[in-house]
């Protein structure tokens, strides 16, 4: 992968008779990768983002946006704001307008594109947070989970090539909590660099490619989770703790006494390999479009009748409101546990999300189990 971002001992303090918050700070951001950024309330992972965003200027060091180091002028900060779009932990700090749909349409409007295209944009965006029929209501009176999922939406509407989220799911309820990730998921495969920092350990150890951790206003780790976890001591000086899948694995195999690798990452793959059933269930695969979902839902159940359902993406989810489904906001995780335990599942899905899909396969594979799988054409 080749570097989007790299920060080059950068020092940045809020006022000169204040200590650096980034301390002689160093660390690079592959293009495309899903990075998680780790670490305690002060490790510096906020201001990092502040900084990435040229909002922040740093006192000494330097920052180097595709190859070309930042330029804090009005034309240099218009283009990197083209292309990073931010979610704050605080949705508020990011709230410009009154109406719902006049927030969402801010930022694609000041980037001048057509009002037609922005129009479509607003409609996607509050369609994939959940927020549709609210366009017209007043931003002071909605919750403070719901003006999270505002803050989201516009950031989608801007069709930025690289997303930071910083703490996304804060604020939210399971269920959007889960469409969150979806939404980050979907945009990594679709070309956009993700970088999302978290307290949610269980979340990162899921989803990231690379984790970065900070302490004390420097990078104290980057590289895969696996490899972080496994140094207790530096994970509790992080301020940290282990996910709860990566302990169970290291504690059932340190019972056993066998090599704790491969590290499950969920359920379903720590299902695999301690407590599978000897045949794999069927598992339907069933890649839908939005207008066509219902009738391949309908196909599908006529094939495997009396299996569980699941979903996964909002397009799909949002066309089959009015249908049973047992997994509606855990669809993946639910389906391949449930094959895993020997039971056939059918899992309905948004077309981008096939190679999710294989990737979790292949993840099974890791740990000697094979599905029974086949995609409905």
């Amino acid at each position: 992968m080749t570097n989007l971002f790299e920060l080059e001992d950068v020092v940045f303090s809020h006022r000169k008779d204040l200590p650096p918050v980034l301390k002689n700070f160093s660390l690079t951001v592959e293009e495309g990768a899903r990075t998680a950024v780790l670490g305690a309330n002060g490790a510096g992972k906020t201001t990092l983002f502040y900084t990435l965003t040229g909002v922040n200027v740093p006192q000494s060091g330097q920052i180097i946006y595709k190859g070309t180091p930042l330029e804090y002028t009005k034309d240099g900060l218009r283009s990197l704001r083209s292309d990073v779009a931010v979610i704050l932990q605080n949705p508020d700090e990011q709230i410009f307008c009154s109406l719902v749909e006049e927030d969402v349409a801010f930022g694609p409007l000041n980037l001048g594109l057509d009002r037609e295209v922005v129009e479509q944009r607003v409609t996607k965006a509050l369609r994939d947070v959940r927020m549709t029929g609210y366009e017209r209501r007043p931003l002071q009176q909605l919750s403070g989970g719901q003006r999270k999922r505002v803050a989201i939406a516009g950031a989608l509407a801007m069709d930025p090539k690289v997303m930071i989220m910083d703490e996304p799911t804060s604020g939210l309820d399971p269920q959007a909590s889960m469409e969150v990730m979806e939404l980050a998921e979907k945009l990594s495969l679709n070309g956009v660099t993700v970088l999302l920092s978290t307290h949610d350990i269980h979340l990162a150890y899921r989803w990231a490619d690379v984790t970065n951790v900070l302490c004390e206003g420097r990078v104290e780790f980057k590289g895969d989770a696996d490899e972080f976890y496994s140094d207790t001591e530096t994970v509790y000086k992080c301020g940290l703790l282990t996910p709860s899948v990566f302990s169970m694995n290291r504690d059932v195999c340190a019972v056993k006494r066998i090599d704790p690798a491969p590290h499950p990452h969920n359920a379903c793959e720590f299902l695999a390999k301690f407590g599978r059933n000897s045949k794999s269930g069927k598992l339907l695969l069933v890649p839908s479009e939005p207008e066509d979902a219902e009738g391949r839902f309908d196909t599908a159940v006529g094939d495997l009748k009396g299996t569980n359902k699941g979903v996964y993406g909002s397009d799909v989810r949002n066309a089959l409101t009015d249908i049973d489904i047992e997994y509606r906001y855990d669809g993946m995780e639910g389906c391949f546990k449930d094959v895993v335990e020997g039971k056939d599942s059918i899992l309905l899905y948004d077309p981008v999300y096939a190679p999710t899909m294989d990737r979790q396969i292949d993840r099974l594979k890791k740990f000697g189990f094979d599905i029974d799988c086949e995609v409905m054409r």
